[in-house]
């Protein structure tokens, strides 16, 4: 097999993509980790060795892409509409985590589990997006309940962990933690304001209709992974003071009625899913029952009594923002198409 490369290597979801390739025994010597220059010769801990950090410029980036089947890119939007052409120049698949190709309908858009045939058509070099992390949670749940009936909307409310504003601001809400209990100032260099014991509106650009980008990537790219450009989306996108794991609350529209006992049977059939509805009422998905987990977490498993006809169902899901959400789907596509 041919070498890997990871651009942006020492940011959240790059040490959560080494973590899981170490997981699967690949080899140290096949990867190379590149990132921006203020992390150039750290080394970083790999299974039971380490691995070193190299500038991600140009000159290195080329090089170390000649010599890789994969690169996967773990850094912002820029450095990626910069850096994946080049890749694919060089002969690799580029497996994007950012939204610099979501949009484009020549890359593939996908979620593992739900939507690879996408790849049937696809021939390397080329690049792949990984969609958003909400989106990925919600419809690895999602997906599994379109055997019952045509989905015709979906209405969300994410409560979203620190985790998908990266290490730094994790890193800072554990900061405020300290700073609380030992009664000093809290620290907002990196977030602008008091994340600890608050909820706030998702910490992205708002559009002058009063809809947010994350908000606009749940709806574009729902729609796009389940080829149904008719399928109605409303989004609520807010921040919790959760290290890590999304939480979201789902209600879908169905063509027809629906039995919860049904959607239930589907989801604990439904692979990269786990069920947690406790009979007694006492135990659902949380997100630190999700962190560090592969599978999505659903339960409140419920009909949805706002829906008329019995054609709707509510449920809650929680989901590890930087596995599932990020690292390990890109992981998962590269696996699909036999690149690792």
């Amino acid at each position: 097999m041919e070498g890997i490369t990871i651009v942006g290597g020492t940011g959240a979801v790059g040490l959560e993509l080494l973590g899981i390739l170490a997981g699967r025994g690949i080899a140290p010597g096949r990867c190379r980790l590149l990132a921006s220059p203020s992390s150039v010769g750290r080394t970083i801990p790999y299974g039971d060795g380490s691995l070193s950090v190299a500038a991600a410029d140009d000159a290195t980036c080329r090089s170390a892409f000649k010599k890789s089947g994969v690169v996967f890119f773990a850094a912002g939007s820029e450095v990626s509409g910069r850096l994946a052409p080049m890749a694919v120049e060089c002969g690799c698949v580029a497996i994007d985590n950012s939204s610099a190709f979501r949009s484009d309908p020549a890359c593939p858009l996908v979620v593992a589990g739900v939507n690879e045939s996408t790849l049937e058509g696809f021939r390397s070099p080329g690049i792949i997006a990984n969609p958003n992390c909400s989106t990925i949670i919600a419809l690895t749940a999602i997906a599994p309940l379109r055997k019952l009936g045509r989905i015709l909307r979906i209405t969300a409310s994410t409560y979203q962990a620190i985790s998908g504003a990266g290490a730094a601001a994790m890193a800072e809400l554990e900061a405020q933690a300290r700073a609380w209990a030992s009664g000093d100032r809290l620290p907002t260099e990196q977030s602008g304001r008091q994340m600890i014991f608050n909820v706030f509106s998702h910490d992205s650009p708002v559009d002058v209709d009063g809809v947010n980008e994350e908000e606009r990537k749940l709806e574009r790219e729902s729609r796009r992974i389940l080829g149904d450009d008719a399928l109605r989306v409303s989004a609520t996108c807010v921040r919790v003071p959760v290290l890590r794991a999304h939480a979201e609350a789902l209600y879908l529209e169905f063509d027809r009625a629906v039995d919860p006992r049904a959607a239930r049977a589907e989801l604990e059939a439904a692979a990269g899913v786990e069920v947690v509805d406790g009979p007694d009422g006492k135990k659902f998905p949380e997100p630190i029952d999700a962190s560090g987990r592969d599978e999505i977490l659903v339960g409140r498993i419920r009909r949805d009594s706002g829906v008329p006809e019995d054609r709707g169902i509510a449920m809650f899901v929680c989901g590890d923002q930087l596995r599932k959400g990020a690292a390990l789907n890109a992981v998962q596509i590269a696996e699909h198409l036999r690149l690792l």
